[in-house]
């Protein structure tokens, strides 16, 4: 009868089965070592003298889901990239590859655009274009470094944060205004849906020896054609200023519709002036739209060009004939892009260079005062 009782109990009451017997086991406590091989899989044999390790080489039949759900996502990994190949494949040909290849054009010397031959590798067009090195005939390459690299900096430091501050408070004026609201932002987007080309004989008019600016205020200042490089400069960045704002106004308006408008009941409450509302409350909330403004607008004014030509219709203030003096650098590029390919070349990697130099700087700045 106890037989079969203990028969019962260890296969139909284990619990009680293992308070019954708990006193015939010897309770052996095993050591941190110990502890940790068992972890491992690892115990010692003492019939056979030897570390037994235990290894599986079965492998599970079926991949294992949490909750019972499979990750249909990564099994079927292989539609996504049969999605994104057009993409991919347009991007390899017209962005990636180009570039690769003006970086290698730009090392190449005397580079032949139209047969593609060149003699060999070098250095040289660099310094070339940045007067540190003669050309072949002995001539020194002077307007890259003279014209080129000085307007475009100028251009960029100028207008860029002129036209931010001012689409920055044109677009919290018209988040303000109620009525007319629609039709003021269509006034304002206008510009950006405007050929450049026509925009730039309107201002080149506007700015002409006897045009409106002369005018209003009866002056006789040369803006356009013939002008002081400098003075040929304030017709320039105004125009870029003023065709660069409808975008950022967009993306600013954008921004101010989506900050809660608890923070300004609350600034209400406190009775706090338009001034600190707009410093403490609107500029930082609008933080992720104004650095993604700077980054675009730097951006796009290092790459300056159609409105040299819409202006002056040439790299300088007498047009084709004179000096180069409101060459940019991407003008540069256009210029010598099928007589000098490898100076151009060159002068695009400076331009990238520079472009990633100043983004890197943008996005380092962003990560330590911009909250998103």
């Amino acid at each position: 009868m106890n037989r079969f009782k203990d028969w019962w109990n260890k296969h139909f009451n284990k619990k009680k089965y293992q308070e019954e017997h708990s006193e015939d086991q010897e309770v052996v406590e095993l050591t941190d070592e110990q502890k940790a091989l068992d972890e491992a899989g690892v115990y010692y044999d003492e019939s056979s003298a030897t570390v037994v390790r235990l290894v599986s080489r079965k492998r599970n039949a079926k991949e294992y889901h949490v909750g019972g759900v499979q990750d249909v996502a990564a099994k079927n990994n292989w539609r996504a990239w049969i999605y994104l190949a057009p993409v991919i494949i347009l991007v390899v040909i017209f962005l990636i590859y180009p570039l690769i290849n003006t970086i290698v054009i730009s090392f190449l010397e005397n580079y032949n655009y139209a047969t593609g031959h060149s003699d060999g590798f070098t250095f040289k067009n660099f310094g070339i274009i940045l007067g540190l090195t003669t050309t072949d005939n002995g001539a020194t390459e002077m307007y890259f470094v003279q014209y080129a690299i000085p307007n475009t900096f100028f251009i960029v430091f100028v207008t860029v944060p002129i036209a931010t501050i001012l689409a920055l408070l044109i677009a919290v004026a018209l988040n303000s205004i109620k009525w007319f609201q629609k039709t003021l932002q269509t006034i304002f987007f206008l510009p950006y849906v405007t050929n450049t080309i026509a925009v730039g004989m309107v201002f080149a008019v506007i700015f002409a020896d006897n045009g409106i600016i002369n005018y209003i205020f009866q002056s006789n200042i040369t803006w356009i054609y013939g002008a002081n490089r400098w003075v040929a400069m304030v017709p320039l960045c105004t125009y870029i200023i003023w065709s660069s704002l409808p975008f950022k106004i967009l993306i600013f308006l954008s921004g101010l519709q989506g900050i809660d408008k608890q923070y300004y009941q609350a600034a209400q409450i406190d009775s706090a002036s338009k001034t600190k509302v707009f410093l403490r409350i609107t500029t930082p909330l609008l933080g992720p739209q104004i650095m993604y403004i700077l980054v675009t607008s730097f951006m796009g004014a290092f790459k300056e060009y159609s409105s040299v030509v819409a202006l002056f219709n040439g790299p300088g203030t007498l047009g084709s004939a004179g000096s180069p003096n409101m060459e940019t650098i991407v003008y540069y590029i256009y210029d010598n892009l099928s007589t000098q390919t490898s100076y151009a070349a060159a002068a695009a990697v400076f331009l990238f260079v520079i472009i990633l130099i100043f983004t890197i700087i943008e996005f380092w700045v962003s990560g330590k005062r911009i909250y998103y």
